[in-house]
């Protein structure tokens, strides 16, 4: 039997991306035993998996300092690991991998010259392109498993397990309307619209249509969410008390919900596992090619400002001074006029109902 690690210290998103290494590798060794090593507040993401066998947390802070990282790499070590997976491939994943005594350690080139140090096994580059529906970053990933074992039938779309328990959640429930997520700040401000933005999306949304609009946001972001809710038109069909602080009370919650609209992030990739459909606004700072998955322009639809006005990321002097002069320039340009344009025909076609008497 082989004793399988996948390395993913990064995100939310990245972390459910990854379980595809689980899901692939199981059909080459379907008796082996398959252990993922990620950060503590991702773990809930892969929770319940059904060919995982073993989650590792451990904290991100604590494990950049190097002590422990050489505490850590030994404990694993110990493990006698027969393959290892590092789609990250950064230094603390590099270093894990080195020490680990596995025979088989398959990770991803970060430059097109070969490493210096035999980190891995089978150094595998990213691809140039998608040739997939699902989108670049989970083709790389299954590209990551295929370059060092055969797959027959590729597997290409992440899955999150509910126990019944929480399929059985019921806070949101008692809502009789359609209840959209919006996902109304990004995991940076980088990765944010501005907030009056947001604001006049959800009052187009609650305006159009008879609904209820869930608030997504971190924990830490309350004050920011509550700015965004007493700036809106229609507070009573928005629901802001109801929140969860845990990945998995989030997923229950996203369980019941219609649809998301959000900025792009680990939310969009929780809703396509759960079958919901979608609408990504996404950072100019972001690739659409590698993070857009699954794309059809009807069940998953998304905007980039690149596809609207490409001659924005023009590399002329006068666009890079703005840019520099202020690092959210080009997500202003994205407004949401340009937003409804391409969103409006996701909306009516998912909800059909629109009001008769719009206020």
């Amino acid at each position: 039997m082989k004793k399988i690690l996948v390395i993913q210290n990064k995100r939310i998103g990245d972390v459910l991306i990854a379980s595809l290494i689980a899901s692939n590798i199981k059909t080459v060794f379907p008796e082996s035993e398959i252990h993922y090593f990620v950060y503590d507040y991702t773990s809930g993401v892969i929770e319940n998996h059904d060919c995982i066998d073993k989650i590792i947390q451990i904290n991100e802070k604590q494990l950049k300092k190097i002590p422990n990282l050489i505490k850590t790499t030994w404990q694993l070590s110990r493990e006698k690991y027969d393959i290892i997976f590092d789609p990250y491939a950064k230094f603390q994943s590099r270093f894990i991998c080195l020490f680990s005594g596995a025979k088989i350690r398959v990770g991803f080139k970060k430059k097109q010259k070969d490493p210096i140090l035999p980190f891995y096994t089978h150094n595998v580059n990213f691809l140039k392109e998608k040739s997939h529906i699902c989108g670049k970053s989970i083709q790389d990933r299954v590209h990551l498993v295929s370059s060092a074992f055969p797959l027959k039938n590729p597997i290409y779309e992440p899955k999150i397990y509910l126990d019944k328990s929480e399929k059985m959640q019921s806070e949101l429930k008692v809502f009789k309307k359609p209840i959209i997520m919006f996902g109304i700040l990004g995991s940076t401000p980088q990765k944010s619209m501005p907030s009056t933005y947001v604001i006049e999306l959800i009052d187009h949304m609650t305006s159009k249509y008879d609904i209820n609009i869930l608030f997504n946001y971190s924990p830490h972001q309350k004050s920011e969410a509550q700015k965004i809710y007493d700036g809106c038109k229609h507070k009573n069909a928005i629901i802001f008390d109801i929140y969860e602080d845990s990945i998995r009370g989030f997923i229950t919650l996203m369980n019941e919900c219609f649809l998301l609209v959000s900025n792009e992030g680990g939310a969009v990739h929780i809703a396509k596992a759960l079958k919901k459909p979608t609408f990504t606004i996404f950072s100019p700072y972001v690739l659409k090619s590698s993070w857009a998955s699954f794309e059809d322009g009807m069940f998953h639809d998304s905007i980039h400002l690149l596809d609207e006005k490409p001659e924005l990321f023009s590399t002329n002097r006068s666009n890079l001074k703005k840019i520099e002069e202020n690092p959210q320039y080009l997500y202003h340009q994205l407004t949401p006029k340009l937003i409804l344009n391409k969103m409006n025909p996701f909306l009516k076609y998912h909800l059909p109902n629109e009001k008769t008497n719009l206020s």
